[in-house]
């Protein structure tokens, strides 16, 4: 294992240099990917080595493009320590604490709709009901590992669990 020595001046030039998207080797040419099951259990998230990578969600308002298109599925992956890490060095959340969910939240949000390039403006630009929504959704999915949500009825006091990443709230 290589050890290297960070200093202040060169984090982002690491960032660049360890980034995934832009180290990552080009693929070999082989037979082509089969098709993903449309009707599987699986369908809908992706699945790494058995561990559920990726968690499809529905926004209680949605996202209004600048075309006004209103955009409520969408999907979020796991959040890696480089996710969480590298808002700590962004000049934003320096000059803004509150700033560091919007930045984390486009990282890992992989699509809105059919908006794939979700940037730190898009969710500046979504609800705060939308926010709140992916900000309990992100801690749900990276700290419990899962989607559902202990609920207690208010006429019969029965306990169940609802799973967030269904209908919108109040619908079966």
């Amino acid at each position: 294992m290589r050890r290297r020595t960070v200093t202040a001046g060169n984090v982002e030039e690491i960032l660049r240099a360890t980034d995934p998207a832009r180290t990552a080797e080009p693929a070999a040419p082989g037979p082509p990917a089969p098709p993903p099951a449309a009707s599987s259990p699986a369908a809908g998230h992706r699945e790494e080595h058995g561990l559920r990578t990726e968690f499809e969600f529905e926004l209680p308002r949605g996202y209004v493009d600048e075309a006004g298109t209103v955009h409520r599925h969408g999907s979020m992956r796991l959040a890696t320590a480089r996710d969480e890490l590298r808002p700590q060095i962004d000049l934003r959340v320096k000059e803004n604490p509150a700033y560091l969910s919007v930045v984390l939240l486009s990282q890992v949000i992989t699509r809105i709709g059919t908006v794939t390039d979700v940037h730190a403006g898009v969710v500046e630009r979504m609800y705060a009901t939308d926010v709140a929504f992916l900000q309990d959704f992100y801690r749900r999915v990276n700290s419990e590992g899962h989607t559902r949500a202990a609920v207690t009825c208010p006429h019969c006091s029965g306990g169940f669990e609802v799973d967030l990443s269904g209908g919108r709230l109040g619908e079966s």
